[in-house]
């Protein structure tokens, strides 16, 4: 399988591979650099603050893949030990943002299920898809996306911004809980279960770390779980049960981000983090090249180029395409009582061609210097489907709570069920954009 949405091999580069991946790694280095640099300078300025880590982290990933799919261009052993670097601080930086949007999206899928948000809307009325120009920090317009025929189980899948690590940014992003503040100004412990436990609120040391995580939460969320709360005097147990969920999760959830914002903070302020980024500048200047660097630009980048694209057509054949073609067929509710591990195990693949999916599109990115990117949309697709599945493993955790009030626990297993829908969404949709971005092309 084989097309030019895929790859275009018809841009013809002058000068040697070298030149070619010295001037892509260069132009990163510098977006690193200069990442670093609003990083440094926002102060407490949290929206600034977030931007410029995105912009860091789509830098550090860049050139991460760009080392890993070039390295019999370069020095191995440089190549090998800067981009397990970059990974570090790349995976690090992005936990913080990871619990925040994964927050937002369970708390407003609880509104969503407890009835206090109204439905999304239906097919044909839903908005162009946002966030493609934004999907992995790219510079040019978004994909277009593909109409599938036929119902489309996709068309509930939350849209947002998307950012550098594919993350979508709801409205409204809570904030750290002083104390373990609650929602809607009622404390955590007021919101107890019958049993009268307490699901590891904070001690009141743990809602602000260094830095100055912000100690409230924000009028959004507080006006979602409020009303989660307010309609549980008509709605009875199970509108208390979505309640104390929402709650239990802004704890477990909250908690966790505030400690990946201390790990943070302290990897930023670390000799490791001084040394990859004195790495990364020298970078901008000079970079290691072996004997191979040597050729002709066009035609020695195509042959790792088109080992990647191999790869990324090999992890694709692995997946259930025909069976997520078809709409509602429950595959992502598969195992779902079972061990947190078969979860994992069925989402490995499709994460991993999210995985190859990127490297990809950077190599494309070297060999077509200020084309569009390819395959955007079946990225953002992808990055949904991570979404959707650490949601959904996030309900599940905080279902294993211990004691816990068989409303709580109900109100989350809906909503893990929930968002296991939304990956069987997100499936549906991929394969569809796949289908039409592919295509057959006879050898000649």
């Amino acid at each position: 399988m084989h097309s030019p949405e895929i790859s275009r091999p018809d841009t013809v580069l002058v000068g040697t591979a070298g030149e070619a991946v010295a001037h892509y790694l260069h132009a990163q280095a510098a977006d690193f650099l200069r990442s670093l640099r609003r990083h440094g300078e926002s102060g407490a300025e949290t929206a600034a603050v977030a931007d410029a880590a995105r912009s860091l982290r789509a830098a550090s990933r860049r050139i991460g893949g760009t080392l890993h799919t070039f390295r019999p261009l370069l020095d191995p052993a440089w190549a090998d030990g800067l981009r397990t670097e970059l990974a570090w601080l790349s995976t690090t930086l992005a936990q913080e943002h990871a619990c925040t949007s994964r927050l937002s999206r369970l708390l407003d899928a609880l509104s969503r299920l407890s009835g206090t948000a109204p439905l999304p809307p239906a097919r044909g009325e839903s908005l162009p898809l946002d966030g493609a120009a934004a999907h992995n920090g790219s510079h040019a317009a978004g994909a277009r996306p593909h109409g599938p025929a036929g119902p489309d189980p996709a068309a509930g899948v939350r849209t947002g911004t998307v950012d550098g690590d594919g993350h979508t940014a709801g409205d409204g992003v809570p904030a750290a809980s002083a104390g373990g503040q609650g929602a809607g100004g009622t404390a955590p412990a007021a919101l107890a279960d019958g049993h009268g436990t307490d699901h590891g609120t904070p001690a009141a040391g743990d809602g602000t770390a260094a830095g100055g995580v912000r100690a409230t939460v924000t009028t959004a969320t507080a006006d979602r779980a409020g009303r989660t709360a307010g309609s549980a005097s008509g709605s009875g147990a199970l509108a208390v049960g979505a309640a104390r969920a929402a709650a239990l999760l802004e704890r477990q959830l909250t908690l966790a981000r505030t400690r990946a914002h201390s790990a943070a903070l302290q990897a930023l302020g670390s000799s490791r983090f001084h040394a990859v980024a004195d790495a990364v500048a020298l970078l901008a200047s000079e970079l290691p090249l072996g004997p191979a660097a040597a050729g002709p630009a066009t035609e020695t980048l195509a042959l790792p180029a088109e080992a990647a694209e191999r790869r990324l057509l090999a992890a694709v054949a692995e997946l259930p395409l025909r069976r997520a073609a078809h709409p509602y067929n429950a595959e992502a509710l598969f195992s779902g009582l079972g061990a947190a591990s078969a979860g994992e195990a069925q989402d490995a693949p499709w994460h991993e061609v999210r995985r190859l999916l990127r490297l990809h599109r950077y190599a494309q990115e070297v060999l077509n210097p200020g084309a569009d990117p390819v395959l955007c949309h079946a990225g953002i697709l992808l990055d949904r489907h991570r979404d959707a599945a650490e949601a959904a493993a996030a309900a599940a955790a905080a279902a294993r709570t211990p004691r816990i009030a068989p409303a709580t626990a109900y109100a989350l297993g809906v909503l893990h069920a929930d968002q296991r829908h939304e990956v069987e969404a997100a499936r549906f949709a991929f394969q569809q954009e796949w289908r039409h971005a592919t295509t057959a092309v006879p050898a000649p």
